[in-house]
């Protein structure tokens, strides 16, 4: 069973809005647990885009999203957020949910299966 399942990703063209969500699948909560969005685009390798701590107060983000995406916790659902917005075609990947220690580099626990973004131009 996969642990988080993502939603919400799809076509755009250049300078539009996204928001991705993931959530805890049935019977597993990660409340304790920092949660984040990685992304791989077409040909590279993963990469981090951003992560909220447990209790949704503190958030790291890459320097490449800074000041156009957000992330966001909903502890009551068991879910986090990422607001996309300004969207460039060098945006397009495969963006994964991930729960992870904390707000560090270290490699996350779970992953989910993915979800696409394409931003057209």
């Amino acid at each position: 069973q996969v642990p988080v399942v993502e939603s919400g990703g799809g076509l755009v063209q250049t300078g539009g809005s996204l928001r991705l969500s993931c959530a805890a699948s049935e019977r597993t909560s990660f409340g304790n647990y920092a949660m984040g969005w990685y992304r791989q685009p077409p040909g590279k390798e993963r990469e981090f885009v951003a992560v909220i701590n447990w209790s949704g107060v503190n958030a790291r983000y890459a320097d490449s999203v800074k000041g156009r995406f957000t992330i966001s916790r909903d502890r009551t659902k068991d879910a986090i957020y990422l607001q996309m917005d300004s969207l460039t075609p060098e945006d397009t990947a495969v963006y994964y949910c991930a729960v992870q220690d904390g707000l560090g580099s270290q490699s996350p626990r779970y992953w989910g299966q993915g979800t696409q973004v394409t931003v057209s131009s």
